[in-house]
C-alpha cells in the first residue's frame, strides 16, 4: 500500500469518529454505545487498508521485469532535390529546378514484388512531370512557370510502375545569371528595333506623302501651303515661285514655263553669273560651265546641272552662310562621280566652293571617312 493511500485510510478514519461523536452527542448515546462505536469504526479502518493492499498493479509484474524496448525510427518519405536543370521551349536555356519530394508506397503493390528504392522512384515521377511543363515555356517567365509548378506538382499520384505516390512543394525554379543577362539585353535589343522600325515607317510614310501628294505638282503644294498656313493667301501667292521650285525639284523636272516668273531666282541666260552666288562665280562668268577635262554640261542658252542645283537649295533654304549647303553640296559631286558625271561633279564643287579632297585615287571623298557613298 502506497503512502497515498494510507494518508487517506487515516483521514477517513478520522472523519467517520468526529461523526460518530457528533451523532452520540445529538442523541444522547449511553455509555455503553460509545466503545461500540469506536471498535466498530476501528473494524472499517482495517478491512479499508486490507483492501487497498490486495489492490493490483495495473502493469504485470512479468511486463515490469523486462526493459524497455527502443522505438524504431520512423521513415522519412521526403527529399530535397536541387539544381536540376529542365529545359525550356528556347534551346541552350535551361531553368534551375529546385523542390522537396514527398512520397507515399502504394498499398496495393503485389507480395512477391521485388524491393525497390520508393524515394527514387518518387523523384523520378516528379522529375519527368516537371519536364513536360517546362519544355512549353518560355525562360524570360520562370516565375509565372514556378508557381504553375507548385499547383501542377502539388497533388499525389502514382508512378509509371504504381509502386508510390509522389508529389513536391516549395518547389523553386530560376534561370542563370549569364541567361538572365542575355535575356535582358535580347528584350532591348528588340524593343530598340521595333522603334527603329516604327520609326523608319513613319518617315517612309511623310516621304511618299510629299513626294506623291504634297508635292506631285505645284498646284498640290499650293493647296498643301494654303491650309499649313491658316487660309493666309496673301503669303501663299507670295510664295508661289517657291512652291513651284520646290514640286519641279521634288519630281526632277524644270519649273513650269508659266511660273518662272515668279521664281525668286531665276533662271540667268547663258553666261550671266547668278545673282547672290558666291565672288568666284560672279568673276567667271561664262568660263563657270568649262571643266578641266574641255567639256561644258549644257549647250549654250540652256541652263546647266549646276543651275538647277542652285535652285533646289535656294528653294530648300539653304543660304550662302549655311554650313549645310557646302555639305549637300559635297555629297552631290561625289553622287555625280558614282554615276560617272565627272563634268556635272567638278562643275558643282567650283560653283560652290566645295574642295576637294585627296583619298585613295579612286574618286574625290567628301565628309566623314566612315560615311557610306550616296549611289
Amino acid at each position: 500500500m502506497t503512502s497515498g493511500h494510507k494518508t487517506l485510510t487515516a483521514f477517513l478514519t478520522v472523519i467517520g469518529a468526529l461523526l460518530i461523536v457528533i451523532v452520540g452527542l445529538c442523541v444522547e448515546w449511553p455509555l455503553w454505545a460509545w466503545p461500540t462505536s469506536a471498535a466498530v469504526l476501528a473494524a472499517i479502518a482495517v478491512v479499508a487498508v486490507k483492501a487497498a493492499d490486495r489492490r493490483r498493479s495495473p502493469f504485470s509484474q512479468e511486463l515490469m521485469l523486462e526493459p524497455d524496448l527502443p522505438i524504431p525510427p520512423l521513415e522519412r518519405r521526403e527529399q530535397r532535390i536541387t539544381d536540376v536543370a529542365l529545359p525550356s521551349d528556347t534551346d541552350d536555356y535551361d531553368f534551375i529546378f529546385s523542390a522537396t519530394v514527398r512520397w507515399w508506397p502504394a498499398e496495393d503493390a503485389p507480395a512477391d514484388a521485388p524491393l525497390v528504392n520508393a524515394g527514387s522512384l518518387a523523384i523520378d515521377a516528379v522529375l519527368n512531370r516537371a519536364r513536360e511543363i517546362t519544355a512549353r515555356k518560355s525562360p524570360g517567365r520562370s516565375t509565372l512557370a514556378q508557381y504553375q509548378l507548385n499547383g501542377e506538382l502539388g497533388t499525389m499520384l502514382p508512378d509509371p510502375t504504381g509502386r508510390v505516390f509522389a508529389m513536391a512543394e516549395n518547389v523553386l525554379l530560376t534561370l542563370s545569371d549569364q541567361d538572365q543577362e542575355r535575356l535582358a539585353k535580347l528584350s532591348a535589343v528588340r524593343k530598340d528595333e521595333a522603334v527603329w522600325e516604327h520609326e523608319r515607317k513613319y518617315e517612309q510614310s511623310r516621304r511618299a506623302y510629299l513626294g506623291g501628294d504634297v508635292l506631285r505638282n505645284t498646284g498640290s503644294a499650293v493647296v498643301w501651303w494654303l491650309a499649313k498656313n491658316d487660309d493666309k493667301v496673301d503669303k501663299t501667292v507670295a510664295d508661289l515661285g517657291l512652291l513651284a521650285q520646290l514640286s519641279s525639284a521634288a519630281n526632277n523636272q524644270d519649273v513650269p514655263e508659266r511660273f518662272r516668273h515668279l521664281v525668286p531666282h531665276p533662271v540667268p541666260e547663258w553666261g550671266e553669273p547668278v545673282t547672290g552666288q558666291s565672288e568666284e562665280y560672279e568673276a567667271a562668268g561664262e568660263d563657270y560651265m568649262e571643266f578641266p577635262d574641255g567639256t561644258s554640261g549644257d549647250t549654250p542658252g540652256d541652263p546647266s546641272a549646276a543651275d538647277r542645283f542652285d535652285e533646289m537649295l535656294n528653294a530648300m533654304g539653304f543660304d550662302e552662310d549655311d554650313p549645310r549647303r557646302s555639305l549637300f553640296a559635297q555629297r552631290v559631286a561625289r553622287a555625280a562621280d558614282a554615276a560617272d558625271q565627272h563634268g556635272t561633279a567638278e562643275e558643282i564643287r567650283q560653283r560652290f566652293d566645295a574642295p576637294r579632297t585627296p583619298d585613295d585615287g579612286a574618286g574625290p571623298s567628301f565628309g566623314p571617312p566612315d560615311e557610306p557613298p550616296i549611289l
